[in-house]
């Protein structure tokens, strides 16, 4: 079949960047309908194998299938073009967000800002419940995840968190060989063993290159884009994942102060497409050389370049690599750790840094049952903690 043009694919990329709401799976339930079902790019059998390759990879799992379906269709062209097509709508928002943060600084605006913190904690508590029921489904995968979180907090810096990440894996290739392997659908081969190879080299290059330059030069924008290109090299499961590793990113060193950094994740589930935009509200607001507009396309982009070095890196492979049962069980194990990871991260720093009072305990209950009903969009939950955060500054 000849490739759609480039602009068909960023067409309808725009239009599910402007409208997917819900987080990953729902991300990848819109794609189905749009280019299975309506569009009929490609059968259930290729997009299944698409999206079990991606929910193995580390990153925004939605993302790096909505890039495989633009390089299936047309090219090289159609993957850039399907992640400008999703992601612009979200990052320009969390971009403008960001650059009016600091016009909330009354009264007022604190409450509002409060309320996002305070929405935040039962945003990560229903993420933590949800990946609990579906990847923690046993004793063993639930021991990975409670010892994942002890490590993690007992260890809080980001090499607490890449240990919890290799214990995990360790233990998953030994106690979780019992996880039902799945059946995977034949695969397509949409990229050269030779464009992987160079794409898994670049990624080794950046991973060791990064730190290495920002270490021999001292600079602070180096460091920052360090810091987020290695959380988006680390997610396994994307979304809210990428919370305690980016926090871990940028607060600590003090690019981004813990207040603004709940707000912005509290602002982040109001909009669509994927929750890695979150990068680009972070790049915004940091302080140092590297904010405003222009830091926020730096950082967007250092959080989704490894997802995409990786899928292209795996997709020759992925073949030989699916059938190993070793593989599914350290996978198993992986994400039972990542639970873990952010059931830490609910506590410290999101319960730590919003919760103050009995009325945050009411206001963040109040959210959790609202979102846990399935009943209540996210967009207005986070509304109506913005709006009550807001309504108690003057009581």
């Amino acid at each position: 079949m000849p490739s759609a043009p480039v602009l068909d694919v960023l067409l309808a990329f725009l239009r599910l960047g402007l409208t997917s709401f819900g987080g990953p799976i729902a991300h990848i339930a819109y794609f189905r309908t749009e280019f299975v079902q309506r569009r009929r790019w490609l059968d259930d059998a290729a997009f299944t194998d698409l999206v079990a390759l991606c929910q193995l990879l580390p990153g925004p799992t939605s993302s790096q299938v909505g890039l495989a379906l633009g390089l299936r269709r047309a090219g090289w062209g159609g993957a850039l073009a399907a992640w400008i097509g999703f992601t612009a709508p979200s990052a320009l928002a969390l971009i403008a967000f960001g650059h009016g943060l600091h016009a909330l600084d009354g009264a007022a605006g604190s409450g509002v800002l409060h309320g996002l913190k305070v929405v935040a904690v039962a945003i990560v508590a229903q993420a933590v419940w949800g990946m609990a029921r579906s990847l923690c489904a046993d004793v063993p995968r639930a021991a990975i995840a409670a010892g994942a979180a002890l490590l993690t907090l007992a260890l809080p810096a980001t090499g607490g968190q890449l240990a919890a990440i290799a214990a995990a894996a360790l233990l998953g290739a030994w106690w979780c060989r019992s996880v039902p392997p799945g059946v995977a659908a034949p695969a397509q081969h949409l990229v050269s063993r030779r464009a992987g190879l160079l794409a898994l080299v670049l990624l080794a290059m950046l991973l060791g290159g990064l730190p290495l330059a920002a270490a021999l030069s001292g600079s602070a924008a180096l460091q920052l884009i360090d810091g987020v290109f290695r959380a988006g090299a680390l997610v396994f499961g994307g979304g809210h994942v990428v919370l305690p590793l980016l926090e871990s990113a940028v607060v600590p060193q003090g690019f981004v102060g813990p207040g603004d950094f709940l707000a912005g994740y509290g602002a982040t589930q109001a909009v669509p497409g994927p929750l890695f935009t979150f990068a680009a509200y972070l790049g915004t607001v940091a302080s140092g050389p590297l904010q405003g507009w222009l830091g926020g396309a730096v950082l967007l982009v250092a959080i989704f370049a490894p997802g995409f070095l990786l899928l292209v890196g795996a997709l020759p492979f992925w073949d030989a690599v699916r059938r190993q049962r070793t593989m599914r069980s350290v996978v198993a194990g992986i994400n039972a750790g990542v639970v873990g990871l952010l059931a830490a991260a609910l506590y410290d720093p999101v319960w730590i840094t919003a919760i103050g009072s009995l009325a945050d305990v009411a206001l963040a209950l109040l959210a959790f049952v609202l979102l846990m009903s399935g009943r209540v969009s996210p967009v207005v939950v986070v509304g109506l903690g913005a709006l009550v955060g807001w309504a108690m500054t003057g009581i």
